[in-house]
């Protein structure tokens, strides 16, 4: 069971450093004056689930998500 403790304080440092990284490269969400003049809505706003900044969204979801469960099965104290 050691093992496995150590494994998952691994694993759950090596998302954490991920998840800042992922999280510092994506842009801002605010707009600006551009969304006053409706040019927010151009091809690029249109698609944003197909480009890296939907991308890197997606990923974020997960490893947040893998961040809780991996810190609530580390602090259940079961190991």
């Amino acid at each position: 069971m050691a093992v496995l403790k150590v494994i998952l304080t691994i694993v759950f440092i090596i998302i954490s450093l991920a998840l800042t990284v992922i999280i510092l490269m994506q842009q801002g969400k605010s707009a600006g004056l551009g969304a006053i003049a409706g040019a927010a809505e151009t091809y690029w706003g249109k698609n944003k689930g197909r480009s890296m900044e939907g991308m890197l969204v997606k990923v974020t979801k997960v490893f947040v998500a893998l961040f809780f469960v991996i810190a609530a099965v580390l602090n259940m104290g079961v190991f």
